[in-house]
């Protein structure tokens, strides 16, 4: 009797500057996937892994100042690595819906856009640490980089948090990463949406659904899409 093969999950990114609603939205669209019984997997970078939390207290720590940017970035890549191969490639493999906070758009926007990192290494890198393993569909949520950094000091002052290194970064910074997420969505209009993060959030919420329900109907089957090393 023949066996039928699992379906590949699906892939889902939440991305936006710190404190644009990114992580209120994941958590709102994972519970409509649960009300609708659909397999869910929530994962976030850096981070997602025992080894990946170690490396986000690094990076993210309020009181580390030092760190170069070269080293950050290789930082984020090893967390990703180690989160697509232990909790995301294994999770679509058994036809599971993964949504992670961040993915390789946020090093292209925070490492490339606002550290000016070579972009064309950051997208090497991807390629190397994840294996080419790319979103199905990528929220942007967009907002004014003031707003985003009173809600994020904000958000910090209230959860008491040692994680504010990037919140400490200067408004100029933050509007060159907010240009970059832009400039990715003009890039790659198809998986990359923008919304409005300034909307309310039930009406990001609704808009959010809209556009993953497509994705939500059967699908290929088989593995995620990860190049063989050869």
């Amino acid at each position: 009797m023949a066996v039928a093969r699992v379906r590949r999950g699906r892939f889902f990114t939440f991305e936006g500057i710190d404190g644009c609603g990114k992580t209120t939205q994941l958590n709102l669209f994972a519970d409509y996937l649960r009300r609708r019984k659909l397999p869910v997997v929530i994962t976030r970078e850096p981070g997602g892994t025992p080894l990946g939390e170690a490396v986000r207290k690094i990076l993210l720590r309020g009181k580390s100042h030092s760190i170069d940017p070269h080293t950050e970035l290789l930082l984020m890549f090893a967390s990703r690595a180690q989160n697509v191969a232990q909790v995301i490639a294994p999770a679509l493999a058994q036809g599971k819906n993964v949504l992670c906070d961040r993915f390789t758009d946020a090093s292209l926007a925070y490492q490339g856009y606002g550290r000016g990192l070579d972009r064309r290494f950051i997208g090497a890198l991807h390629r190397f640490a994840c294996r080419s393993l790319k979103p199905d569909l990528t929220f942007v949520l967009d907002i004014a980089p003031h707003t985003s950094l009173q809600r994020a000091r904000r958000r910090l002052r209230e959860s008491c948090r040692d994680e504010g290194r990037f919140e400490q970064e200067t408004l100029a910074f933050h509007a060159r990463v907010r240009r970059g997420y832009l400039e990715l969505a003009r890039r790659e209009p198809r998986r990359i949406r923008r919304l409005n993060g300034e909307d309310t959030i039930e009406n990001i919420h609704q808009k959010i659904v809209a556009l993953a329900r497509p994705w939500l109907r059967p699908y290929g089957r088989g593995s995620p899409r990860l190049r063989k090393r050869s």
